[in-house]
């Protein structure tokens, strides 16, 4: 069936295309906004971890270091608190008062530990060779030939011990008192009743009664007044002669009987008090002379040397005693 030709449509080029209405004359198209995405807590906090990921490692600005615990760089409270406080000039007053303060506090320390004991003054006691050891203890041994207790001087000074027999050292009483506690544990080892603790208790009461000794004999010289130039470096050393002694004693009593270490002690005994009286006799001097020609303080001195000499052979007995002399039950 024919179309008429008014109801036929007019031919369209392909390459037209439709406008939108309302855009006439050649406008350019409004563009559409993306469409808007949901909140997420999730994504927002992924986007504070790549933040901070992103400034972990940067150096920060007061400690010349990394900051890790700031992802923005600044300063967090605790830094600024302490800048403040290092900024603030009563602070650095106050750091440098107490510096100032501590180093003198140090000084004064020093000062008092170098009177009472200096470095010099204890070498002095250990300024010892192996011939002097040799001939100090020949003399421990056999006092009674000795003739010449006097101690030689250079400028008020004593003479080293290497070159002087009678002087007083330091190197034989510590040795003496190792070697002490050496043969104590052996000999308890034997008896079968060694135990550190045993060892313990018989150093520390042979150390406690040492320094009570230097602190009575110290103080009986001040209380009689007696003039003298004995320290108390020397008293530790004549009173810490007796442990050779001792350890003799226990060697000669482990390895025989009871008998012997009795005799050996005896003897000892005997030796460290002739030993004594003749080396304190010649450094403790009486006070002053009068007329008559009699000295004020002979007395006092005798009966200081006789306390000092009397008191070596109990302790000696007291010491060694309860470890030689055991039962059992």
């Amino acid at each position: 069936m024919d179309v008429p030709s008014e109801y036929r449509a007019a031919p369209t080029k392909p390459s037209q295309k439709r406008r939108p209405k309302g855009h006439k004359g050649g406008q350019p198209a409004p563009q559409m906004a993306p469409p808007q995405q949901p909140y997420n807590d999730f994504s927002m906090h992924n986007q504070q971890q790549q933040n901070y990921m992103q400034n972990f490692g940067q150096p920060d600005m007061f400690f010349s270091g990394y900051n890790t615990g700031n992802p923005g760089g600044a300063p967090g409270p605790e830094q600024q608190f302490a800048q403040q406080y290092l900024n603030n000039p009563m602070a650095n007053m106050a750091m440098q008062y107490g510096s100032s303060l501590a180093g003198q506090g140090k000084d004064i320390v020093d000062k008092n530990i170098e009177k009472v004991m200096s470095s010099s003054k204890v070498k002095y006691y250990f300024a010892v060779d192996t011939a002097y050891v040799g001939k100090k203890l020949g003399l421990l041994f056999f006092p009674f030939t000795h003739s010449d207790w006097s101690i030689r001087y250079n400028q008020d000074e004593p003479i080293a011990p290497r070159y002087e027999i009678n002087a007083p050292d330091l190197y034989i009483p510590s040795m003496a008192f190792v070697t002490y506690l050496l043969v104590a544990g052996m000999v308890l080892g034997i008896q079968d009743r060694f135990t550190p603790e045993q060892l313990g208790t018989q150093a520390s009461s042979a150390l406690g009664w040492l320094i009570i000794e230097m602190l009575a004999f110290s103080l009986s010289l001040y209380v009689m007044n007696l003039k003298s130039g004995i320290k108390y470096l020397d008293i530790i050393a004549y009173c810490g002669y007796k442990f050779v002694g001792m350890t003799v004693s226990l060697l000669a009593g482990a390895m025989s009987s009871n008998t012997v270490y009795y005799c050996v002690l005896l003897w000892f005994c005997l030796a460290l008090v002739f030993f004594l009286m003749r080396t304190l006799r010649v450094q403790i001097v009486p006070q002053s002379e009068v007329d008559d020609g009699h000295t004020i303080g002979t007395k006092r001195s005798l009966y200081f040397i006789l306390s000092v000499s009397l008191v070596q052979p109990l302790l000696m007995w007291w010491l060694s005693s309860s470890i030689m002399i055991y039962r059992r039950i």
